[in-house]
């Protein structure tokens, strides 16, 4: 894996690999690179633990850390993930939520790990972009629903 120049950095307690080897199951472009560990004992890890794992999620290069309980994830940071029908959305949905996730509102979720996902189909974000009515009817719909309902959606963009 070539070296990025810039990498988003997410925390984990301790099961950073574990969770990229769940992305790069689930998701396409998405591989596991080089786990580090620990050469010393450490707040967060004993010596010969894993401290980091590299991965590239969806082609965006990240780096878990297994930085123990000190901070926490919230949906201040969230992927979010373009779909192009329902089969796609409950896929990816389904995934996150059925490994131990939390389903949320207006198509977020979490996965066990705490980071948030926006799985948002693209009738959704092409309706908001239209503006006007056809937004303000999909984003009421939406408003209502936990997983994304396509065909509701597009109901709602149709009036």
């Amino acid at each position: 894996m070539p070296i990025a120049k810039t990498t988003i950095c997410l925390w984990y307690d301790t099961d950073a690999e574990a969770a990229a080897r769940f992305y790069a199951e689930t998701f396409p472009d998405t591989v596991v690179g080089p786990v580090s560990r620990a050469p010393g004992d450490n707040p967060s890890t004993k010596e010969g633990a894993v401290l980091t794992v590299e991965f590239t999620l969806m082609g965006i290069a990240c780096l878990g850390l297994n930085g123990g309980p000190a901070f926490k994830h919230s949906e201040a940071f969230s992927f979010q993930i373009a779909t192009e029908d329902q089969e796609e959305t409950d896929r990816y949905w389904n995934a996150i939520v059925g490994n131990g996730g939390a389903e949320s509102m207006c198509g977020w979720c979490r996965d066990k790990w705490g980071i948030s996902w926006q799985i948002t189909p693209r009738t959704l974000t092409e309706a908001m972009a239209a503006g006007g009515s056809e937004a303000r009817r999909a984003f009421e719909a939406m408003m209502t629903m936990k997983k994304i309902d396509v065909a509701a959606i597009d109901a709602a963009r149709r009036g």
